[in-house]
């Protein structure tokens, strides 16, 4: 009985299902508890975020990556752990702590950052980890990642062709492994395209984004166009660039990153370069699971983000027949 309740293998096909509509009658369900010390699983998986409570709670992103991580689990009835930290030592601890306590079977590491000490300790705990980023060289633990560089590319180079050639890209937090990869892209490709650029670092806040984009906009030799690093500081350079009495596209274009809801709702809409991040979050949950299971599992390279355009995209003014 234990065996077609448990889905194990040696009960036949019709047995098992006779004996799981007995059960839903019965109203049983299995202990997870007691399941969970047979087979010495904890039935969670972890999430530890490394960012203030206020830039997470705006964040479409890690909402819609949770939701991806929730619904793969969810399918096999495990649970996700999330925690906010102050920093990187703290989740660490947090990492042993968990690992102490039986807390989690395995964790979800994201931002991944330069030199990042993270690595090391979870392959030092021997804590079945798959890190949200990558590619990584010399490691012990799978990553799942994405090209952010054709992104990034295909932004600039649809920006050139629209005439553009002053573009600014404000990036989120500098040690981060993602923005260093995009801001490496944006200056490799303006400088192949002769396109004069220009980096500005944010925390991903938005009011680190309105300072960057007022900043950017004040200058004499203001870009004609803007590529963020994430909905929220593009929605938030949109509302600056307004409020500057500044037109949207025809005195600045605006390129958002990742796509969200908001993205949609502003007027104009954004362009913005759109990726299926619920999928990405699926995907990588799916590829903890396997490691967790002792399954030989490497690096997986998921679908790259496209760029998506709508209104806030144009040619410059001057480029605009009968504009100069």
């Amino acid at each position: 009985m234990s065996y077609a309740l448990n889905g194990r293998p040696g009960v036949s096909a019709q047995t098992r299902e006779r004996i799981l509509a007995i059960a839903q009658e019965l109203g049983w369900y299995p202990n997870r508890a007691a399941r969970a010390l047979s087979a010495a699983r904890a039935d969670a998986c972890g999430l530890v975020l490394a960012r203030p409570a206020r830039t997470i709670a705006l964040e479409p992103f890690f909402m819609e990556f949770i939701a991806g991580a929730e619904l793969e689990l969810a399918s096999h009835s495990i649970a996700l752990t999330i925690q906010l930290v102050g920093d990187v030592e703290e989740e660490m601890a947090v990492y042993r702590r968990w690992w102490g306590e039986h807390r989690v079977d395995g964790v979800l590491m994201v931002d991944l950052r330069l030199d990042d000490p993270r690595v090391d300790e979870l392959t030092r705990l021997g804590l079945p980890a798959v890190v949200v980023g990558g590619p990584l060289e010399n490691h012990a633990i799978p990553a799942v990642w994405h090209d952010e560089g054709q992104a990034v590319a295909e932004a600039v180079q649809y920006l050139a062709a629209l005439g553009h050639t002053r573009v600014a890209h404000v990036t989120g937090v500098g040690e981060f492994v993602h923005t260093t990869q995009r801001a490496a892209a944006f200056r490799r490709v303006t400088s192949e395209l002769g396109v004069e650029a220009e980096i500005v670092e944010t925390d991903y806040s938005a009011e680190s984004g309105a300072r960057a984009t007022r900043r950017l906009l004040s200058s004499p030799r203001r870009p004609s166009a803007i590529v963020f690093d994430s909905d929220v500081l593009a929605v938030t350079g949109l509302g600056v660039a307004q409020q500057m009495g500044l037109v949207v596209p025809d005195d600045v274009s605006i390129i958002g990153w990742d796509d969200s809801l908001i993205s949609r709702v502003v007027h104009p809409p954004l362009t913005a370069i759109t990726r299926d991040i619920e999928a990405y979050g699926v995907a990588v949950t799916r590829h903890l699971l396997a490691t967790i299971d002792g399954q030989p599992v490497g690096d997986l390279e998921t679908e790259a983000g496209a760029l998506t355009t709508r209104g806030s995209t144009g040619p410059p003014r001057s480029r605009v027949p009968g504009l100069r």
